[in-house]
């Protein structure tokens, strides 16, 4: 039974200036460091971050939370499977969220160009 959808969409451009202008700073308020390792070995890093941005909003937006006081950035991680589809790893707050609402798991898509990402996220019960 699935019991939450969400989606979202970005500019990479937008999260591109924005990671010029703050570096490492703005990677780790958002991303968890294996994330940011997967990023930084890409020719060019900002469709990944982006993308990884929209997967997480995507998923906060499923659980009904937005990013916040019930979940943060760093209890969503954006994993990829062996064969590189890529999957939801949940920590902390998003782990006992999924729990507490009776799901079963995450399921995550992720998709960008040149100019934008987007996610769309699924809560499976």
């Amino acid at each position: 039974m699935i019991f939450g959808t969400g989606i979202d969409i970005i500019d990479v451009a937008r999260i591109g200036r924005v990671h010029s202008r703050w570096g490492e700073k703005f990677l780790n308020k958002f991303l968890r460091p294996d994330e940011i390792k997967y990023c930084l070995q890409q020719a060019d890093p900002s469709p990944s971050i982006a993308a990884r941005f929209a997967g997480k909003e995507a998923v906060s937006k499923a659980f009904g939370t937005g990013i916040g006081e019930k979940l943060n950035w760093h209890d969503l991680e954006i994993v990829h499977h062996e064969r590189g589809r890529p999957m939801v790893r949940l920590h902390g707050k998003a782990k006992v969220l999924l729990m507490e609402l009776g799901g079963k798991s995450v399921h995550i898509s992720l998709s960008h160009s040149d100019g934008q990402a987007a996610a769309m996220a699924v809560l499976e019960g």
